[in-house]
């Protein structure tokens, strides 16, 4: 190859994002929990809208979202002419970076935060400035300290991923009230939707111009593997984004069975449920064991070791076991491991076994 033809500063700085491992050598059907999935996966009625749309698979999808926006719109009590959809939340946080950061501007994003953040300040040109946290849970001060002129956005995960932490309604207020006048504040709530009345900042994003709220269908609505998302901000930013997100960035498919899954309340309501009771009590479990926890407001917990190499341990010990977490050594926590809160029986093999290898008498 041409050895003149570069790619852009800052491309190969980016560590691709590695998903969770899903497989294990020599064990068939492993419990993976290390991708935060739903384990019951969505609704009936989103697997039916996904089998109704084989039949227009010779046609384009609609390019404006428009009912599922509505749908958005609908369910969270929000101006569906003020939300974008995209392929994951994952989508509309690379739409941001490309729309609002390049060469020369700064984005902020906290010590432990989604890898996302840092690769999509990357490839839009921008360059990625780290915020410390404290105790594993975000420091609005430490973010206010880090931004300049040149920021253009800092984001903000809330709950965060890999902690399970999150800050309240005071913190994400104070900071987008102590924000640079050029800087937009983006709260991810991925995990938004595993508490009860929780409105992800929603309501911060009424009442200011400068934040903007992104979600997800791949949670607590079991379609990861569909990738849908959706963000809600001031009218003038979500103008711009749709003037860069390609036209046809979802397909029927997509579009349908999100609105389904999205509509079936009761559906969510019952995962949600689920997933808080076994939380606590994999929590408890394995403090039992003296591997403590975080309190989380997500679908995981994530567990500390004494150090990182009993986390790699306990890792690899897990998996003779058939079980899959996540270590979290690329988050700066290595001492930990992240573990999805799968259903009774996978929570309850996850214990036993970590009780097995700390070797505490059951």
């Amino acid at each position: 190859m041409n050895s003149t033809i570069q790619p852009r500063p800052g491309i190969m700085d980016i560590t691709p994002y590695q998903g969770g491992q899903a497989t294990l050598d020599g064990i068939t059907d492993p419990i993976k929990l290390s991708s935060n999935e739903n384990p019951f996966g969505p609704p009936d009625a989103a697997k039916e809208a996904f089998r109704r749309a084989a039949h227009d698979l010779h046609r384009y999808p609609g390019s404006d979202h428009a009912s599922l926006r509505r749908a958005i719109g609908d369910i969270h009590r929000l101006d569906p002419e003020r939300v974008i959809c995209g392929a994951g939340s994952d989508e509309i946080i690379s739409l941001l970076c490309q729309t609002y950061a390049g060469p020369g501007d700064e984005v902020v994003h906290t010590e432990h935060g989604f890898a996302m953040y840092r690769i999509s300040a990357l490839a839009a040109g921008a360059t990625p400035v780290e915020a410390a946290e404290h105790n594993r849970v975000i420091d609005v001060d430490a973010i206010l300290a880090a931004c300049t002129l040149r920021t253009r956005l800092v984001f903000v995960a809330n709950p965060n991923n890999p902690t399970g932490t999150m800050i309240d309604a005071a913190g994400t207020e104070r900071l987008a009230a102590g924000l640079p006048e050029q800087a937009l504040l983006v709260l991810d709530g991925a995990y938004a939707e595993y508490i009860g009345g929780f409105d992800g900042g929603a309501s911060l994003v009424e009442n200011r111009g400068n934040v903007v709220m992104t979600r997800t269908f791949s949670k607590l609505h079991g379609l990861g593997g569909l990738r849908v998302g959706w963000g809600y901000g001031p009218a003038p930013v979500i103008d711009a984004l749709n003037r860069v997100r390609g036209p046809f960035n979802l397909s029927t498919a997509q579009l349908d069975a999100a609105e389904a899954a999205l509509r079936d309340r009761d559906h969510a309501r019952t995962c949600r449920e689920k997933n808080a009771r076994m939380r606590a009590w994999l929590a408890d479990a394995l403090a039992g064991a003296g591997v403590p926890s975080d309190k989380s407001f997500a679908n995981f917990i994530l567990a500390r070791f004494r150090d990182a190499d009993e986390a790699t341990a306990c890792n690899a010990f897990l998996q003779s076991r058939g079980l899959i977490v996540r270590g979290t050594a690329g988050y700066k926590l290595p001492h930990c491991l992240r573990i999805t809160i799968g259903d009774e029986a996978a929570c309850r093999r996850v214990a036993a076994a970590i009780a097995d290898f700390r070797k505490v008498p059951r």
